[in-house]
């Protein structure tokens, strides 16, 4: 599956950890999005004008806007989840189906597929001027820093208070932002809570999972990743019961390789794996499950390995969930753990 920059890439997307990002320390300013404490905006009541400081300057949205552009994927799902169909967004998908998900949101919506432009060369300017938007979402992009000059002109641009932030918010911090712009904050803490109860709801039905120590790994084109290192954020695995191995803490963000020698690190109650890159990883899913090491661990021996799918974008979503992924990926997973915890 090819993805296109705007999208993450799913190497990086599975190499990645997404975490809160520290406060900032600024005179009436809300470190989480960055918005001025002192404007007239009003959260809950969805009043105007709102004015947000970004890591570029400030922007201000003086009226509720009704017509709003996203430049990622990532912008796109909180627009749909905030119950809006964006004016324009980028072409993610490449030719490939659009995430079932992501369908689910555009057809309850009332829409059958969103209008996009053509980002191979990057975001499309003149195109998101054409459908003259009230405001530009680009709370979920690595590529603000060469847009915002060219983008800010167009409309208002809704984007992270620091650079850093690009990386480090988490889905709720990046939709919260995006709602306070507007006016649909209150949309954005149902959307939260409803997330929320879907997880406990899943956990509290498979109370099997609790305490189960998991390890899960992807087979990248160089090596197979340890993905469920210590210092990685808690995610969904952990939301459901699950907690990481002992063995987690032997490796991180920056060591995180398992050789083809040493596959008894993968061992653990339940062990998962992705292939997202087929023929191009390191080997094939045929050759690590036949390989004499990996059918010597218990954990496959009795059956409590699984593999979380690539071709649907579970995997991905996985990587880097978002308000309109959450509850799909609870609904796909769930069933996948269950029988790797019975061993089925």
């Amino acid at each position: 599956m090819s993805l296109s920059v705007r999208r993450r890439p799913l190497t990086a997307a599975l190499l990645a950890s997404t975490t809160c990002l520290g406060l900032l320390t600024a005179c009436g300013f809300s470190s989480e999005t960055g918005t001025d404490t002192g404007s007239k905006a009003s959260a809950g009541g969805g009043s105007f004008p709102v004015a947000l400081t970004n890591a570029w300057g400030r922007t201000e949205v003086k009226e509720k806007p009704v017509r709003v552009a996203t430049v990622s994927d990532g912008d796109t799902a909180i627009a749909l989840a905030l119950g809006l169909v964006p004016v324009i967004t980028p072409d993610v998908e490449d030719g490939d189906p659009v995430a079932e998900y992501k369908q689910r949101a555009i057809a309850k919506l009332g829409e059958k597929k969103l209008k996009t432009y053509d980002d191979t060369d990057g975001t499309d300017y003149e195109a998101i001027a054409a459908e003259e938007p009230d405001v530009i979402l680009g709370v979920n992009t690595w590529d603000m820093d060469t847009d915002y000059a060219k983008l800010s002109p167009i409309a208002p641009v809704v984007t992270f208070a620091d650079k850093k932030q690009s990386d480090t918010l988490t889905w709720q911090e990046r939709l919260k932002t995006a709602a306070k712009a507007l006016g649909l904050t209150e949309k954005a803490d149902a959307v939260i809570a409803a997330n929320e109860k879907t997880l406990k709801d899943a956990a509290a039905a498979h109370p099997e999972f609790k305490g189960k120590t998991y390890t899960y790994s992807v087979v990248h084109p160089e090596q197979i990743t340890y993905m469920s290192y210590a210092d990685q954020d808690p995610g969904v695995f952990e939301q459901l019961g699950l907690v990481k191995h002992p063995r987690s803490k032997d490796y991180s963000a920056n060591k995180n390789g398992v050789s083809l020698e040493n596959l008894d690190e993968l061992e653990s109650d339940v062990l998962l794996m992705t292939y997202p890159f087929g023929d191009e990883g390191l080997l094939s899913a045929s050759e690590l499950e036949t390989n004499k090491l990996f059918r010597s661990l218990n954990v496959v021996k009795n059956k409590h390995f699984a593999v979380v799918p690539s071709e649907n974008t579970l995997a991905s979503a996985i990587a880097y969930p978002d308000a309109l992924s959450a509850p799909w990926v609870v609904e796909n997973l769930t069933p996948i753990l269950a029988k790797a915890v019975a061993g089925k």
